[in-house]
């Protein structure tokens, strides 16, 4: 698949970048690119809940009533979890969520959302993107020129441009992510991704059989 190649300011350089099969042209694994979103949400959890069990709560362990006679249930003490103001019972406790995914299946999870995205097209090539000072309204000006302003996008940069990254902090439909950083959930939420030259020979160091 051959895409055109733009510039800073949105126009067609003329030329023509070919993406490479094995990487953009593969046949999806819908469950690959499940386990591997689930993993990247799963990290995002801090798992830090927690409510209070019937020993933890504060109060007296003294029984409140006779254990027979009461016309009712057996009464316990006040930190009962049938009382109110009691304990929970099997309540939430702190827990690490994340779980281990093989390299080779991120790897098929991320060469099939990059399929996806290639087979809607829904990639765009840039010559080079960097920017002489930080500035939101340039990098608002190259959305547009690219016609997706209204779009949410992902431009992924092959190595740290912070004038870059500082542009588009602010925009709430549009995120700069660095190559390293490029993940299976980032690609699909995106709309439309947008990648340099740069980085797409990076692309292909990385998933290179």
């Amino acid at each position: 698949m051959e895409l055109k190649v733009y510039n800073i300011k949105g126009e067609d350089t003329g030329r023509k970048v070919s993406l490479n099969d094995s990487i953009f042209a593969i046949e999806p694994n819908d469950h690959a690119i499940y386990l591997d979103v689930k993993q990247y949400l799963a990290n995002q959890r801090q798992g830090t809940h927690k409510t209070k069990g019937r020993s933890e709560v504060a109060g007296s362990t003294k029984k409140l009533g006779r254990q027979k006679g009461g016309g009712g249930a057996r009464p316990g003490d006040i930190k009962s979890p049938v009382r109110v103001g009691g304990g929970r019972i099997f309540g939430p406790t702190p827990r690490d969520y994340s779980f281990k995914l093989n390299k080779k299946v991120k790897q098929l999870a991320r060469k099939s959302a990059l399929s996806y995205k290639a087979a809607d097209s829904k990639i765009v090539i840039l010559e080079n993107v960097a920017f002489e000072a930080p500035k939101t309204k340039n990098y608002i000006d190259l959305l547009k020129k690219l016609q997706v302003a209204d779009k949410k996008s992902l431009l992924v940069l092959s190595e740290p441009n912070k004038n870059v990254y500082l542009s588009a902090r602010n925009l709430q439909t549009s995120s700069v992510s660095m190559i390293s950083e490029l993940s299976t959930y980032n690609i699909l939420n995106a709309n439309f991704l947008l990648l340099t030259e740069g980085t797409l020979a990076e692309i292909d160091k990385i998933f290179k059989a």
